[in-house]
């Protein structure tokens, strides 16, 4: 039976493969971009654990989430209430995203951008940088070691940070070995969609000093935050907690507490 991850990978694979854009010509239409506003640096930033604060109109196991989601609003709470930057779903066929949000919650606020989304193709990084995002998702568990080094490169090349996604130990080395310094562990498993609480707390270790490490999914407020600081984590990625909170600002406020010793003088 096709589990959600094998659908929506299929789906953006597909797209790719009937994608007849030359890569080198995307590559070169970068060239003539302005620089990003810097989404890993902006996460290395103070004292306490930075906050990226997602924009998600649905998922594919619980539905809408927030159907007429005003995307300039919340992107403006997010950035008066203390996030350090955005994730944003573009994608439209399985979460109801697109580049239009991504660019709408941009223009509304000085915070860099991250595109959530399937990366499976170079071009899609390309794409990425072309968008305007300011950091580019690398999923390792859909992408081989060659896809996923190869991305990481080009990512540099054009300007463009890549977090790279992560959700146990092999992929952790994965990642390192193609020279990552983004990471995430997403608590989220993508094969049943069913959140560990634990995860994140188990793996903080795990991730070299040297990298900039990132919780994913499942955070539900300030306790999980303090644990995940004190894990080694300098930033949270969170969505539906912040999405449906009745309060966006009080929610997110809830989630800035102090990294840990040893993370805060390390950077």
């Amino acid at each position: 039976m096709a589990t959600y991850l094998d659908s929506i990978v299929a789906w953006h694979k597909h797209r790719a493969s009937i994608d007849g854009r030359p890569l080198s010509r995307l590559v070169s239409a970068t060239d003539r971009l302005l620089p990003t506003r810097g989404f890993s640096s902006r996460l290395r930033r103070g004292v306490s654990v930075a906050v990226i604060a997602e924009v998600k109109r649905r998922s594919p196991s619980k539905g809408a989430l927030v159907p007429s989601l005003d995307v300039a609003g919340l992107a403006r709470r997010y950035e008066s209430a203390g996030a350090s930057c955005m994730s944003v779903l573009t994608d439209s066929e399985h979460f109801g995203g697109s580049i239009n949000d991504l660019q709408t919650a941009r223009a509304a606020t000085d915070l860099p951008v991250l595109r959530k989304d399937f990366t499976v193709d170079l071009r899609d990084v390309c794409d990425a940088r072309l968008m305007g995002a300011d950091c580019v998702l690398l999923i390792a568990a859909v992408l081989s070691q060659d896809e996923l080094r190869d991305m990481l490169s080009l990512a540099r090349d054009i300007g463009i940070d890549a977090l790279v996604e992560v959700h146990d130990e092999r992929e952790v080395a994965r990642a390192v070995e193609c020279e990552a310094v983004l990471i995430g562990v997403n608590q989220r498993d993508l094969v049943t969609f069913d959140v560990d609480h634990e995860r994140a707390v188990r793996m903080g270790s795990v991730i070299p000093e040297a990298c900039v490490r990132v919780a994913e999914s499942g955070i539900r407020g300030r306790d999980d935050a303090t644990s995940l600081a004190e894990a080694g984590y300098d930033a949270l990625l969170v969505g539906e907690y912040l999405v449906r909170a009745e309060n966006t600002e009080t929610a997110l406020s809830e989630l800035v507490v102090p990294r840990s010793a040893t993370r805060a003088t390390s950077f």
